[in-house]
């Protein structure tokens, strides 16, 4: 077989230039079972499907091999084949120095790094040492099935969205969300859809909340959390009034970012569409100045600081006549597994195929996921356009190979892989389309967070960074 070659993806708005290449032995190492030190300037992470064990640097070995680099210069959001031999699967290490051009600022990274999920790396300058005034942080994710090393700038997951512009519509963003976000409690394997709780998923980036509720009537507003017709815990119901808690604490602390709350009917109260609209008009979009409600897509400008409603209900036609401007992003003819539908409001592009019967069909969800991605990445933000919203997320109640953790065991690491290597490359999806602002849209995920590992997200929000070129 060929010898593969690395290729280096510069998906930053700084330049990089790789200046040093060093070649050394490994060892494989066993899984850490837990995530290493994330306060890291450049982190390296592998792909958790067909990825070859771990290895690292033999201790105090030096280095079989070392060149200077030469001519392998990246600007923002470019990608380079260079002629550097990929790493001999389990058996080597390949040390990399990347510079900021014009400047004494080295960042090193070893790929692959001796963990398959995020490590420290460290930041060095001219001379070698430690160089903690280094004005940049880097994530740098290797994809061994690929050769590929995508380098992504590294955001305060708590607070991704506190840099951007005011006048970036929403619709332009990459945005983490989750799927059935409240379902992290003890449930039904089938039901049970996260690792961790609301609070933990946005301060690690998630910006985009599934919410499903129970609605006993008119009479009476308490909604107890749901997913289709089971609680989200098994050891007592939960509420809405507690997760809004949550989110509004969550605000507090990040004024700046906001968070996209869909809301939806499921369980088995009696209430109606129209009882539930009563009731959060009523009790839980309050006061008005923590929610945006309009029915339009805003800025993020407009958003700051507010929980944005996603309306996966209809109108109490009372209401409607009372409050035109109310109602929030409009998602009530919501398309029932689709691979691609738009909602009837025309301000959602949405991507729920859900109805993954066997294992085998997981790899047809894979495609409906990145062929998503590939259209969100068309769009340009100047064109008023729908939020893309894709749902990572299925499962079969009467197959155990299909249930969330399972499917998301598959899914996440290959829309990991897919953005690492192909998202915002011109023709290069599975739909070989132009790419616009090269935006992920909003990527409903099941099961991130399990053992510290948030790779998935910190992947999504990076592509934000080509908003700065606008600037």
């Amino acid at each position: 077989m060929a010898p593969a070659f690395l290729t280096i993806r510069n998906l930053t708005a700084t330049p990089l230039e790789l200046t040093r290449v060093e070649r050394l032995e490994g060892d494989p190492v066993p899984s850490p079972g837990g995530l290493a030190n994330i306060t890291t300037t450049i982190t390296s992470f592998f792909n958790a499907t067909a990825t070859p064990p771990a290895v690292a640097p033999r201790p105090d070995a030096a280095p079989v091999s070392a060149e200077d680099a030469s001519d392998v210069v990246l600007a923002p959001f470019t990608s380079r084949a260079t002629a550097v031999r990929a790493a001999d699967p389990a058996r080597e290490v390949l040390r990399l120095t990347f510079a900021e051009p014009g400047t004494a600022h080295r960042y090193v990274v070893d790929a692959p790094a001796p963990s398959p999920r995020s490590v420290v790396m460290r930041r060095a300058g001219g001379g070698g040492g430690p160089d903690p005034a280094a004005p940049h942080e880097f994530t740098a994710i290797y994809v061994a099935a690929g050769a590929t090393l995508a380098v992504f700038s590294s955001a305060a997951l708590a607070s991704w969205m506190a840099t951007l512009p005011d006048a970036v519509p929403l619709a332009a963003l990459s945005v983490p969300g989750t799927h059935n976000s409240p379902a992290c409690h003890t449930a039904l394997p089938s039901v049970r859809c996260q690792a961790v709780g609301v609070r933990a998923q946005l301060d690690a980036g998630v910006r985009f909340l599934d919410v499903r509720v129970s609605c006993a009537g008119a009479a009476s507003s308490d909604l107890a959390l749901v997913h289709s017709a089971f609680p989200v815990s098994l050891t007592g119901a939960r509420w809405l009034a507690d997760l809004l808690a949550d989110v509004y604490g969550f605000l507090d602390a990040q004024p700046r970012e906001t968070v996209l709350v869909s809301l939806k009917r499921e369980g088995t109260g009696r209430g109606s569409d129209a009882d539930l609209s009563r009731h959060l008009h009523a009790r839980y979009c309050v006061p008005a100045g923590r929610w945006h409600t309009a029915p339009h897509v805003p800025t993020l400008g407009e958003a700051r600081g507010k929980v944005v409603l996603v309306r996966r209900f209809g109108l109490d036609d009372g209401l409607r006549a009372e409050q035109p401007g109310w109602g929030g992003i409009d998602g009530s003819a919501w398309p029932d597994n689709c691979a691609d539908g738009t909602v009837g409001s025309g301000l959602l592009r949405v991507q729920d195929f859900y109805e993954v019967e066997q294992a085998g069909n997981i790899d047809k969800k894979i495609e409906l996921a990145r062929a998503h991605l590939e259209r969100a990445g068309e769009a340009r933000p100047e064109q008023p356009g729908p939020v893309f919203i894709n749902f990572l997320s299925a499962s079969n109640f009467f197959n155990a190979s299909c249930w969330p953790e399972r499917i998301a065991a598959r899914l996440n690491p290959a829309i990991i892989e897919y953005l690492c290597i192909r998202h915002g490359e011109a023709g290069k999806g599975p739909g070989g389309l132009s790419v616009g602002a090269a935006a992920t849209g909003v990527v409903v995920t099941d099961w991130v967070g399990v053992d510290g590992d948030w790779d998935l997200l910190r992947c999504i929000v990076g592509w934000n960074a080509r908003l700065q070129l606008k600037q």
